[in-house]
């Protein structure tokens, strides 16, 4: 193929690019974009273009989410060229560390014949400390304003929903292009190198990866990275007893050699949401989607297999996923923050044999790294699992945290110790039941410590966790260990142990302290809040400014 590189612009109304105001690419600047509500801002467009799109809509199409950005003034879309080796990556990493605006790169070098515009930062957070969680709330139909609280409980009301299956169509507009065969050079497409020392061009960070069971009677979704290996082939990293795997060895068990998969790019924000979480086994994420929005998601059937594919992704690549032939994949710089040279590892090669796509597609992409980036947030989403997971089996847990600032490694559980006492257990037995609970069950898969607090601190404010962490858990005493227990590989302090066995590393941490198993708290908060009498707090906080003070 031929490639010429171009401008491309947006195929809506409310998409249309307007002059972005620049300045030169420096670590320390950041890029603006001047599209912003009249009303939010005092300028723009008119109010007619200025309506505010929909939100339940806007989870169920990747335009219309870009859409509901632009109209947050969250969206910065980037018109000058920028190259996909390195500086895409480290314009997202930088978005990342000072959460900043979601970009849109219009001008990628090297795209031709409209492949392809870029996206990053798709569930990152805001700097607005009220729409924190703006973003993030945006991909779930929710209002910017949401806390994480709400949006936990939105998760924990998923639970109830009936599955719905997708509605079949005949087309839609990931079919607008098509590539077969010898049409295919996945090395003549730009895909982004994103961090100095990477193994490679990952084309695959942020799109959905489709694998089905023999019987069809599973379909699973998931993301996992795929680095290009050659012309037609892309090297993913897979890992043992995630559900992909287990519909691999289904097929293996069938005596295939290979399996039909397709990769789809850009898909429906809640769809990558709904794949980066815990969803049972058995149950297809399709029809979770359904089930949590109350509309069956549109889908269309690939070219070349049964799969279905959301009818309004960017792009899909089909193909198959052998089980024999294998690459060197990685390294690559992961949501840990820490990239070794040691990584490279052997992973299944996915021929590409088919490229349907959007007229102007965008590819969404991940750059993870050091806080806060999409794999962190959709990390965190493992907390309301937990928590349900507990209540489920009659554990007195109130509230599930898992702070950004630990990578969502770590899970703050708040202990209702009313019934804690009821239960007559002790520090130890309590620990134990839960971990075992915990650790045992795939939503705790990338969390590694539980830290179990009372109902006097909020789960969701760091700092009182680790205040209450730092004065009630001793060392040693109140930690107990679990080593027969699956671990993520990609954790350092367990991947980097020559010989070491990839089980174990987790603890749960008691950080209640030790009267409040048997008896009511004979303890309070030395602050401001609790000790003072509220006359007396009412009387400062009215003459706060007259004295002087501005906070």
């Amino acid at each position: 193929m031929t490639f010429k590189a171009t401008l491309y612009h947006s195929s809506t109304a409310a998409g249309r690019l307007r002059k972005v105001y620049q300045r030169p690419f420096a670590a320390a600047q950041h890029f603006k974009c001047n599209y912003s509500h009249s009303k939010r801002q005092g300028q723009g467009p008119s109010d007619a273009q200025c309506h505010e799109p929909d939100a339940i809509e806007a989870q169920l199409d990747f335009r219309k989410f870009l859409d509901i950005l632009r109209y947050d003034n969250d969206l910065a879309e980037i018109n000058d060229e920028v190259d996909p080796h390195l500086e895409i990556g480290a314009i997202v990493r930088r978005v990342s560390e000072v959460n900043d605006k979601a970009p849109l790169f219009n001008n990628v070098k090297g795209a031709r014949n409209g492949l392809w515009r870029m996206f990053g930062n798709a569930a990152s957070l805001r700097q607005d400390e009220v729409e924190r969680f703006g973003r993030v709330a945006r991909n779930l139909g929710l209002p910017p304003k949401s806390s994480w609280k709400e949006i936990s409980d939105r998760f924990m009301s998923w639970k109830k929903a009936v599955p719905l299956p997708p509605k079949v169509l005949q087309t839609g507009p990931c079919k607008q292009n098509k590539m077969f065969g010898d049409e295919i050079n996945l090395e003549d497409l730009p895909a982004p190198y994103l961090h100095e020392g990477d193994g490679g061009k990952y084309l695959q960070t942020y799109g959905i990866h489709i694998l089905q069971t023999p019987d069809k009677s599973w379909t699973n979704w998931s993301i996992f990275r795929g680095m290009v290996h050659d012309q037609k082939h892309l090297v993913c990293l897979v890992g043992s007893g995630q559900h992909n795997s287990i519909i691999r060895d289904k097929w293996i068990e069938n005596g295939s050699n290979e399996m039909p998969w397709a990769l789809a790019l850009g898909v429906p924000p809640i769809a990558s949401i709904v794949a980066s979480m815990p969803v049972p086994e058995g149950i297809s994420e399709s029809e979770y989607i359904g089930a949590v929005t109350g509309k069956p998601l549109d889908m269309v059937k690939c070219e070349l297999s049964d799969l279905l594919v959301p009818a309004n992704s960017e792009l899909v690549l089909e193909g198959t996923m052998s089980f024999t032939k294998k690459g060197p994949e990685g390294p690559f710089g992961d949501y840990l923050a820490l990239v070794f040279d040691n990584e490279q590892k052997m992973g299944p090669l996915f021929r590409v044999e088919a490229i349907t796509y959007r007229d102007n597609p965008i590819l969404p992409i991940s750059c993870p790294g050091n806080i806060v980036d999409e794999s962190h947030t959709t990390a965190q989403l493992a907390a309301p699992e937990l928590l349900l997971l507990c209540q489920e089996h009659g554990l007195p847990i109130k509230e599930a945290f898992a702070p950004v600032e630990t990578l969502a490694t770590w899970c703050a559980l708040q202990v209702d110790t009313d019934k804690l006492r009821d239960m007559g257990t002790t520090p130890e037995d309590f620990c134990q039941k839960l971990g075992r609970i915990a650790f045992h069950n795939k939503s705790c898969m990338l969390i590694n410590r539980i830290l179990l607090v009372g109902d006097d601190i909020d789960v969701y404010n760091w700092d009182k966790v680790m205040w209450a962490f730092t004065t009630r858990c001793r060392p040693v005493h109140d930690e107990y260990m679990f080593d027969d227990v699956g671990c993520h590989p990609l954790t350092p302090y367990m991947s980097q142990i020559p010989g070491a066995s990839r089980r174990g590393g987790k603890l749960v941490s008691d950080c209640l302290i030790r009267s409040e198993y048997n008896k009511p708290r004979n303890f309070k908060h030395v602050d401001f809040e609790n000790s003072y009498p509220e006359d007396i707090k009412r009387k400062v906080l009215k003459n706060w400014s007259a004295m002087g003070f501005s906070s």
